[in-house]
């Protein structure tokens, strides 16, 4: 799924689907789909502590990491201060689609407060205090944090008080600023091409110096799968989300096609 920041116009939900789920897009009148995330029960717990802006131990030990989402680049004297005026010392419910703890030994999960039918996901994005990750592989989730977030971006909440919170592809020193983060990028895609088993997305005519985004042999079958061919990007306006790097000029590597959505009338 290229991920789906709104594409803000009446036909969004037919655009969706013509792309079979690769540019999903979240309607402007929608806020978060209350039951998009609802995926198997995973337990429960009251929170005991909170450990950064997105993980959480419970009473019993277990720490979570709230899927989904990626915090807020933004500076901050304590960066858990969102997240622990929602959920500290609360009960929450988890749900997910694996269970597993990552390398870290964290359960990967959303979490849901008894007075809220939304994820404690979309309650961060509505704040402007995370970003959609663009990891979401279910349509309808992707979806309700896509929407959550659009809505925070509309009103200036949080990190979207910031003019510069979405980075203009024309501009690649202001990128590479941000090495290290995850950062959105917004511009117009000059060209596609493809170098040996990568495909690049490219914002400047100056190659070697230009923002891009690198899409791999191996997640570019997804997209044909989909039905999408990335050559029909170039000369359209997109947002790019992803963690930025320098090769030459700064990179955003696509891991999945919810980091990239259609912006605007295009």
């Amino acid at each position: 799924m290229l991920s789906a920041a709104p594409i803000e116009f009446r036909c969004a939900r037919r655009t969706a689907i013509r792309f079979a789920g690769l540019l999903l897009v979240a309607a402007a009148s929608s806020p978060a789909l209350a039951a998009g995330c609802a995926f198997e029960p995973q337990g429960e717990g009251r929170v005991a502590a909170v450990i950064d802006a997105r993980s959480f131990r419970l009473d019993d030990g277990r720490e979570v990491r709230l899927a989904g989402i990626e915090p807020v680049a933004a500076e901050k004297a304590d960066r858990r201060s969102a997240l622990s005026a929602l959920i500290g010392g609360r009960n929450v419910t988890l749900s997910g689609e694996d269970d597993t703890p990552d390398r870290y030994g964290r359960q990967s999960a959303f979490a849901f407060l008894a007075t809220s039918e939304d994820s404690v996901q979309a309650l961060l994005l509505a704040q402007g205090e995370a970003l959609v990750s663009g990891t979401v592989a279910d349509k309808d989730c992707a979806l309700a944090l896509t929407a959550a977030e659009a809505a925070a971006r509309r009103s200036k909440l949080g990190i979207w008080a910031d003019p510069a919170a979405i980075k203009n592809a024309e501009s690649p020193g202001d990128i590479l600023a941000g090495i290290g983060q995850f950062t959105l990028v917004e511009g117009k895609v000059l060209s596609v091409r493809q170098a040996g088993a990568t495909t690049y997305l490219n914002f400047g005519r100056n190659w070697t110096r230009g923002f891009a985004a690198t899409i791999s042999r191996r997640v570019l079958s997804a997209f044909d799968t989909a039905g999408v061919g990335v050559k029909s990007l170039e000369n359209r306006q997109i947002r790019v989300r992803g963690w930025v790097e320098a090769h030459g000029g700064p990179r955003i590597e696509v891991l999945r096609m919810g980091q990239i959505e259609l912006v605007g009338g295009n």
